[in-house]
């Protein structure tokens, strides 16, 4: 099999398209200023990533769909907001910039782990670093100047960003990325419907 043959697969919760719109005009305003080096991720493919799988052959598909279904039957529906936004590693370090969430933490880090406990079984490995839930913006290619860096960080700092909507978390998506010229194209391979009596 070619790696051509490969699904390049991750699990993630899908935003509502009036989240997707108030980060897309959020991005306009730490944009600005012209920078070079910086990728802003299109609004209409952000989603907040649960785990990433990596490449993935067709015919594996099934268990891991399997394995979804069981990862999510005894977790109820939630809320998250969107708020704050930072930066990774950090902000004087800056290679990714991101939003943050808020609401039901709790319950948003217990299907994270129990996807990890119903997928790592598969031959998915865990993560070794713990689970920070955020939106990613913007990602930052090394030989961004340090001022460019820093002037983006005060941004950061000044803009106090809070969503008027929020993300009813009633699902989860199994999604598939296409590496395109144009940026990455994702699609759902399949949806797993979170418990209703939340």
């Amino acid at each position: 099999m070619t790696e051509t043959d490969l699904i390049r697969a991750f699990i993630a919760v899908e935003l509502p398209q009036t989240v997707k719109d108030e980060l897309g005009v959020l991005q306009k305003r730490l944009a600005a200023a012209p920078m070079g080096g910086i990728k802003w991720v299109a609004p209409e493919g952000t989603h907040l990533t649960l785990k990433f799988l990596g490449p993935v052959a067709p015919q594996r598909l099934d268990e891991v769909k399997t394995a979804m279904t069981a990862a999510v039957k005894d977790i109820g529906r939630f809320e998250l907001g969107v708020a704050g936004l930072g930066g990774f590693p950090n902000l004087r370090r800056l290679s990714v910039v991101w939003c943050g969430l808020t609401g039901d933490l709790g319950r948003l880090r217990q299907l994270q782990q129990a996807i990890e406990e119903q997928i790592s079984p598969l031959g998915f490995p865990s993560e070794n670093r713990a689970f920070s839930p955020h939106l990613t913006l913007a990602r930052l290619r090394e030989d961004v100047a340090a001022e460019a860096r820093q002037a983006l960080a005060e941004k950061l700092r000044e803009i106090k960003f809070e969503s008027q909507y929020n993300i009813r978390v009633d699902a989860v998506s199994l999604m598939q990325s296409r590496l395109l010229p144009a940026g990455a194209v994702y699609s759902r391979v399949g949806e797993f419907p979170l418990k209703a009596d939340g």
